[in-house]
Formats: C-alpha cells, sequence, structure tokens
C-alpha cells in the first residue's frame, strides 16, 4: 500500500483502510502528542483525500434552486422593449442575446437577474458539470481515452432551472474557460480540469453588466465561443474542449464608452432603455421597491401568479415555435428592408427572421405577418445600421420610415 505526506502526517491512499487508522491514529496521537495538535493535522488530511470530485462541486452550483429574492419580473414599471427582448431570446436562443443601453438606474441589471424566475426548467445528465442533455454527454464522453462504453439506461436525467450566470468585470481568462485543478493536482498528483463560468452558462444566460468596459482579451474568448459554440482550453499540458452554447445579455451606460464593433454584431437585439418621464409610473418603481425591500417574501407571494402565468406562457411558445411558418413573401420583404438600410453581411436577415417567429409564437399565432416584423425590427437593426456623423435622424425612426416604404412598394405590387 502506497503512502503519501500531507503536513508531515503519513496517510494511506485507500480509503477502506483510512478508516480503520483513523480511529487507530486518534488513540495513538493521544499519547504520544498534545491533544489539541493531532486532531488539527489529522483533520487536514482527511480533508484532503476524501474531498468531493470536481463535477459534483459545479453541479451543486448549477443545480441550485431558484432564490426567490430577486425582484419579480412582472413587477417591473415599463422598459416593455427590454423584457420582451429576453423573453424572445429565452423562447429561441438562437436568436443571439440581448444588448440593454441606457441611462443609470433603469433597472437594467435588476431585470436581467429577475429572468431567472420565469425560465423554464431544462433536463441534463445528473451532476453534470456542463449541463449536457443525454445525447450531448454521450457524445462527448465516448470519445475520450481509455473510457468504458456508457450505457444511457444507467445514466440518471434531473430537471434544473435554465443557468444564469454573471461574468464580472474582473474575472480572469481562467476564471471564465477555466484551469487546472491546483487543489487535485497537489493531493494526487492528477491533471484535472476545473471548469470555468463557461461551462456553467451552457444552455443558459451569460450576463455581463457594464459590457462596455469589458478587457478586450475577455472579448475575444467570448467572440470565439460565441461564433463555435465550443470552448477549447489548451494549457500545462491539458487539452479540453466542451460545448459552450449559451445567450449572451450585456448591459452598459453608453456614455461610459462603446462596444467593440465585432462583440456589437454579435448580440441578436438591442434594447434601448430610456429614463421612464410619467409621473405615475416613477411613483409606482419607488412604491414597488420599497415593499420588496421591506418584506421580500411577501412581495414574491403578491406576484407568484403572474410569473407562473408568464413561465406558461413562455413554455407554450417554445412548444408552438417549430410550428410557426413564414411565407416568403414577408422573407423578401425583410431582404429589401436590410438592403434599403445598407445592412452588412446577412445577420440582419437571419435575426429579423428568428425574432419574427418567436414574437408570434409569443402572441399564440401560426404565421408571421409584417405585423411582427414592424414590431422587432428596430430591435433587430437599430445596432446594425452604418454610423454617419452627419446623420440627424435616430436609428429608430430610419428603420420604420423604411419598413412602411417597403410596405408601400408591396402593396403597390
Amino acid at each position: 500500500m502506497n503512502d503519501f505526506s500531507v503536513h508531515g502526517a503519513r496517510v494511506p491512499t485507500k480509503p477502506s483502510i483510512m478508516t480503520q487508522t483513523d480511529k487507530a491514529g486518534t488513540k495513538t496521537a493521544a499519547k504520544k502528542t498534545p491533544a489539541k495538535k493531532a486532531p488539527a493535522v489529522k483533520a487536514k488530511a482527511v480533508s484532503t483525500v476524501i474531498a468531493a470530485p470536481e463535477p459534483k462541486k459545479a453541479a451543486t452550483s448549477a443545480a441550485k434552486k431558484k432564490s426567490g429574492l430577486a425582484f419579480p419580473f412582472t413587477a417591473i414599471v415599463g422598459q416593455e422593449e427590454m423584457k420582451l427582448s429576453l423573453i424572445l431570446n429565452i423562447i429561441d436562443p438562437r436568436i443571439g442575446g440581448v444588448l440593454v443601453m441606457g441611462h443609470r438606474g433603469t433597472g437594467k441589471s435588476t431585470t436581467v437577474r429577475a429572468l431567472a424566475e420565469v425560465l423554464p426548467f431544462i433536463d441534463r445528465v445528473k451532476d453534470d458539470t456542463y449541463n449536457r442533455t443525454l445525447e450531448q454527454y454521450l457524445e462527448g464522453e465516448e470519445g475520450k481515452k481509455g473510457r468504458a462504453a456508457l450505457d444511457p439506461a444507467s445514466l440518471q436525467m434531473e430537471k434544473i432551472p435554465v443557468p444564469v450566470v454573471d461574468l464580472p468585470l474582473g474575472a480572469t481568462e481562467d476564471r471564465v474557460c477555466g484551469t487546472i485543478d491546483i487543489e487535485q493536482a497537489l493531493t494526487s498528483g492528477v491533471k484535472a480540469f476545473e471548469p470555468g463560468l463557461l461551462a456553467q452558462a451552457n444552455r443558459g444566460f451569460l450576463y455581463i453588466d457594464e459590457v462596455n468596459l469589458l478587457d478586450d482579451h475577455l472579448v475575444d474568448v467570448l467572440l470565439d465561443v460565441a461564433a463555435s459554440g465550443k470552448n477549447v482550453v489548451e494549457r500545462e499540458g491539458i487539452s479540453i474542449r466542451h460545448p459552450a452554447r449559451f445567450v449572451l445579455v450585456g448591459s452598459g451606460n453608453p456614455e461610459e464608452g462603446e462596444l467593440r464593433p465585432q462583440l456589437l454584431d454579435r448580440f441578436g437585439l438591442h434594447a434601448r432603455i430610456i429614463t421612464i418621464l410619467d409621473v405615475s409610473k416613477r411613483v409606482d418603481i419607488v412604491k414597488r421597491r420599497r415593499e420588496f425591500d421591506d418584506d421580500p417574501d411577501a412581495f414574491m407571494k403578491k406576484y407568484s401568479r403572474e410569473q407562473q402565468k408568464l413561465q406558461k406562457k413562455i413554455q407554450q411558445a417554445k412548444d408552438l415555435l417549430p410550428e410557426v411558418t413564414m411565407d416568403d413573401s414577408v422573407l423578401t420583404d425583410i431582404a429589401r428592408l436590410c438592403m434599403n438600410l445598407g445592412i452588412d453581411g446577412h445577420r440582419g436577415e437571419l435575426t429579423i427572421t428568428r425574432t419574427a417567429h418567436a414574437h408570434a409564437a409569443f402572441l399564440g399565432e401560426k404565421e408571421v405577418t409584417m405585423k411582427h416584423v414592424k414590431e422587432i425590427a428596430g430591435l433587430c437593426l437599430r445596432h446594425r445600421l452604418r454610423k454617419d456623423p452627419l446623420e440627424t435622424l435616430d436609428a429608430g425612426e430610419k428603420i420604420d420610415r423604411e419598413i412602411a416604404k417597403v410596405l408601400g412598394e408591396a402593396e403597390a405590387v
């Protein structure tokens, strides 16, 4: 039996013998060493040997139940554009995320964090670090060297809330992408991978507050992962590739700086938030916030029915989405609109098409019309317009005028 040393104490590597030695060692240590010193050494040794495996630690945080302490999504006053953008991305994550830009103190962060309470549940393999489905798990694990064939019947499934992960501005690349598990390397001499925030956010939402202040090297990482849907880590003799498909949500104040064009283009929708100027709504905002701060549980119960109703409506829209259709004439008008506005590339048409389908499903309708397109076109194209310093017309007004022209041409034909 091989032993190894931890802080001067020799500890056997077999757990079954470890228990017997532990009991015997307690009696011996009581005679030969001071009473306070032996337990301290032994406790460190035991915690090192029987530390929980890495996947289960990550799974605990991923499967964490909804706290119920976030401000209710349905209690937020106004900001309909932002709320609609987030809901549409829940219905169809392929839309590509949301960029929320606006004045400070308008509830951007509060709204995004409240989103977790209305998200539906997803199925994943039990205790899987990367929140993979059964098919993704089998595909990823069977390709590993020395791994025996997996029996799908032996794998247990569980339901977890869709993860919403915060990416702090000060996060390092190791924390975001993952790195060597130092604890396991020191204790067992095995190179193991410790997953990062991108692993936790797989099949969920990755939220970046003050996204326009994000470091350039992290922007490069996010651009690469967002394009491929996979996170690749190559360092210290470890090569890891895992799925990382998430909805990217960013918020910020335009007065603090602009986003890099490459990152700006990756966001599917752009919601613009302004300070509410209606006095009654401003009063309502303050009253609701004070009520929530005084008794969060009672406030959550007050809006629980509306929360459940919205969650059910979102799930129904997700189920209806595959049945939603779009006529070629509508698609032609979308292409003409993007061409008239001078949108670079074809991401504009793709985003409008996906968003219009999700919007129709949310309204319970099975066919996309130009009415749906008109309601979401500004969200899809506002940040894709070419910037002209001499342009005096607002981006939203410019898009509305072009839509009117397209509709007029269609009617004339």
